[in-house]
């Protein structure tokens, strides 16, 4: 992670301060069930309240002497709270703190995630609504295929990112889990009501089986969740830029007053926004294939997952943080030219009928080779031709006797209209936006 990519606020989660507070936090829980319980005195938690705090320059010293962060932290610990510090820790693990610790991280970045992508669905709803029927070409292959609009387009987006929203909904629940459980997960030396009372109080579900970790299939899940989004982000994104080319120019990023597009030419207007989507979608998803090769640890645990997640957690939730917000921010002042879309659409003279032609040809009793062979034959002239004397889709099928034959100039003039491929729109628009 590097600043120029990353939100104030989903950084705090992953700041040593942030860090060492959640453990402080579950250990004062845990001595505080305990205590409940009868098993500590009931002046350790008050203390741990009351006087409870750490030093992240110390934790460091002492981390450089003891090689454990875990055992540096509870030090500093105690350095603040005195001898009732001796009761913290009391049958636990270094992982029923990390863990857990990291369960809160992940869904406290979970909440920050879902709030961008509601941001990312008002803005790809609003502008959908805006251009509901505003005709555009839709292209297959890069190629110009038949009709669409260009709202259509962002609630193809939009239902795409809601999709997203509740994968990462589903991420969420399936992460928030809490281990306190002991030395390989037994609860042999903590009573298993502590982690339940933990659990409860922190906003955790219990884990069924931690075996000392929590199983990283879970893990696994959640990243692979942020790594699907990230990939609809560089979709959308590939198509800004796509529409953006000169060439096509349908579409455009916001260019503010005074944004210099290139050092070397000052016409340059670049999608630089979008690019950079780009970019950072493949950050996002670099930290899928680790997680999932965190889920195989040894036995009952190993390390082996640790340095990865002290490196994917922040990374991928701070840029994807990132990532959606800048997303919502060009989708909100995105620069759309309606009168480019249906320039372009218009370009090839009409072909973009084609498909109607046919299906009325055998209707008409033709077969389906012959009707796909009389429209091709004319098709092509205006594929080589376009702008020019052959560059009239209906003006070639109107010459051409073997087409005449089964449909009449009206005929063939009422399978131009640009309407016809808009009759689906509302159906469309109901099923991914609801009800008008």
């Amino acid at each position: 992670m590097i600043p120029r990519y990353a939100r104030p606020e989903m950084v705090e989660i992953w700041e040593p301060e942030s860090r060492y507070a959640i453990w402080l936090e579950i250990e004062t829980l845990a001595a505080e069930a305990m205590a409940e319980l009868g098993m500590i005195p009931a002046d350790v938690p008050k203390a741990v309240r009351e006087r409870g705090g750490f030093d992240v320059a110390r934790i460091d010293e002492i981390e450089r002497e003891v090689k454990h962060d875990v055992i540096a932290f509870l030090t500093s610990v105690s350095e603040h709270v005195g001898e009732e510090a001796r009761f913290l820790h009391l049958g636990m693990t270094s992982s029923d703190v990390l863990d857990t610790c990291l369960a809160v991280q992940l869904q406290q970045a979970s909440d920050i995630l879902l709030k961008g992508m509601d941001r990312v669905l008002a803005a790809l709803k609003k502008r959908a609504l805006e251009h509901k029927l505003t005709p555009t070409i839709g292209r297959s292959h890069g190629i110009h295929a038949e009709p669409t609009t260009f709202g259509v387009k962002l609630a193809g987006f939009h239902a795409e990112f809601a999709r997203g929203r509740k994968r990462l909904e589903t991420a969420r629940a399936e992460i928030s889990t809490c281990a306190i459980s002991g030395a390989v997960g037994t609860f042999a030396n903590i009573d298993p009501r502590i982690e339940e009372m933990v659990a409860a109080r922190i906003g955790l579900a219990v884990e069924p089986v931690s075996t000392q970790v929590i199983p990283r299939d879970r893990h696994a899940a959640y990243f692979a969740a942020l790594g699907v989004i990230a990939s609809s982000i560089e979709r959308l994104a590939t198509e800004v830029r796509h529409l953006q080319r000169t060439e096509v120019l349908e579409a455009e990023e916001f260019f503010s007053e005074g944004q210099k597009g290139s050092s070397a030419m000052p016409h340059k207007r670049n999608p630089v926004l979008t690019e950079n989507l780009t970019g950072l979608a493949r950050l996002v998803r670099s930290s899928v294939v680790p997680a999932m090769e965190n889920v195989a640890l040894w036995h009952e645990r190993d390390i082996s997952h640790s340095s990865v997640e002290r490196g994917i957690g922040p990374d991928a939730t701070i840029h994807l943080d990132f990532a959606l917000n800048r997303l919502a921010g060009v989708i909100e002042n995105l620069l759309v030219y309606p009168e480019n879309m249906l320039a372009n659409l218009n370009r090839l003279g009409g072909l973009h009928n084609s498909q109607r032609v046919l299906l009325a040809l055998v209707e008409k009793g033709a077969s389906r080779e012959d009707a796909y062979r009389l429209v091709q034959r004319n098709a092509m002239k205006v594929w080589r031709d376009a702008g020019r004397k052959d560059g009239d889709f209906l003006r070639n099928l109107e010459g051409d006797a073997d087409v005449t034959k089964h449909l009449t100039a009206a005929e063939l003039g009422d399978m131009f209209d640009l309407d016809y491929h808009f009759k689906g729109v509302d159906v469309i628009f109901a099923r991914v936006f609801g009800a008008a």
